[in-house]
């Protein structure tokens, strides 16, 4: 590490840096590795280092730091280098408004994921203390159906994953926001094993086209398990699996809510659409890409 964060150490008898000091230069090191918000990212790396609160570094930045939090610090910062996500260094990320686990072998939940919760809390409005079920398919993390229990008091929810460190990271997820009386995790594919039918149906699939993973940034590609990114030649392998049960699945007037890749959102409402379900939303996330596709179901009149 350039920056010397980790090397001054009291046996060549040089001071070790204050925390303001380890932020810059960390954020130096950060900058010239090509890495966004390097200021943002330096004062995260410190706080996970240091084990401190946003608040305790605010009220004394000047200082310190202990040897073993330089050589956390040292660590943290040839991780970030190397392109291992921040979240994943720090073993959390913030999503909606609850602080989550970041298990390895585990989609890392995005920003972009919380259009989801957005759009389907408006469409669900009216009925917010109703006892709603909800299904999240491919639940990874638990992120989606963690946020939507937080904010639905009386909905239980099932969460199905074939990836068992997905299930366990969704129950982790769900006991540490205080939500595990309300909701079940079950190992499986998709909808495969499922009977009943659900108010509110929402997923997360793999969409990326197999021949684009190897483009990705390595945050992503090399991160991220490949299961949770690979949807298939086209990227849409995943949504014919599941749009495909939709009709059994479906309450009346249920809504399912998909996330897509920034170019998919008219190819998965044609795919939504042949099953007899109506469009009823397309969300767009923070960067204007159409994110969101939510559709409803109402059985045929007769």
């Amino acid at each position: 590490m350039t920056s010397g964060v980790g090397n001054k150490a009291a046996t060549n008898g040089e001071p070790l840096p204050t925390r303001i000091e380890a932020i810059a230069m960390v954020a130096d090191d950060l900058e010239a590795a090509g890495v966004a918000h390097p200021q943002d990212e330096a004062r995260a790396l410190l706080r996970g280092a240091a084990a401190l609160t946003r608040l305790e570094l605010a009220l004394a930045p000047r200082a310190p730091l202990t040897e073993d939090e330089s050589r956390i610090l040292a660590d943290y910062l040839a991780r970030r280098i190397a392109r291992e996500p921040l979240s994943r260094i720090l073993g959390e990320r913030g999503f909606w408004t609850l602080d989550l686990i970041v298990a390895p072998g585990v989609l890392d939940p995005r920003p972009d994921t919380e259009t989801l919760i957005e759009a389907a809390l408006s469409l669900v409005a009216e009925k917010r203390d109703a006892p709603l079920s909800i299904l999240d398919l491919g639940s990874g993390s638990g992120a989606i159906v963690c946020a939507l229990l937080s904010e639905l008091p009386a909905a239980r929810a099932l969460a199905v994953d074939l990836s068992p460190e997905a299930c366990a990271a969704t129950a982790a997820n769900l006991a540490r926001c205080g939500l595990s009386d309300r909701a079940e995790v079950v190992q499986g594919r998709w909808a495969e094993a499922l009977c009943g039918r659900f108010d509110l149906v929402v997923s997360n699939p793999p969409y990326v086209r197999t021949g684009d993973i190897a483009g990705l940034d390595p945050e992503v590609r090399l991160h991220d398990p490949a299961m949770a990114l690979d949807g298939g030649a086209d990227g849409l392998d995943c949504y014919r699996d599941i749009i495909r049960d939709q009709p059994r699945l479906l309450a009346e007037d249920a809504f399912v809510l998909f996330e897509v890749g920034f170019d998919q959102a008219a190819s998965v409402a044609e795919l939504l659409g042949a099953q007899g379900l109506q469009i009823e939303r397309v969300a767009r996330d923070a960067g204007g890409h159409e994110r969101i596709v939510a559709a409803r179901f109402a059985p045929p009149l007769t």
